[in-house]
């Protein structure tokens, strides 16, 4: 009796352990996403352009 409640217990851990693992690669794959994205994203300046709030309306 022992041997066949020890059956599900197994494959629960092994169910748990498969996803764990599946999320430890999806975690990777979103951080490797996420550097591509960062390396292959235009660079902004530091300085704002002159264009940038030249043009301000105040009427209301």
């Amino acid at each position: 009796m022992e041997i066949a409640s020890q059956g599900p217990k197994q494959l629960e851990l092994i169910s748990l352990q498969m996803a764990k693992g599946q999320m430890q690669q999806e975690g990777a794959a979103t951080l490797e996403l996420l550097e591509s994205a960062a390396t292959s994203a235009p660079q902004q300046s530091s300085t704002p352009s002159a264009a940038v709030g030249s043009v301000i309306n105040t009427t209301a």
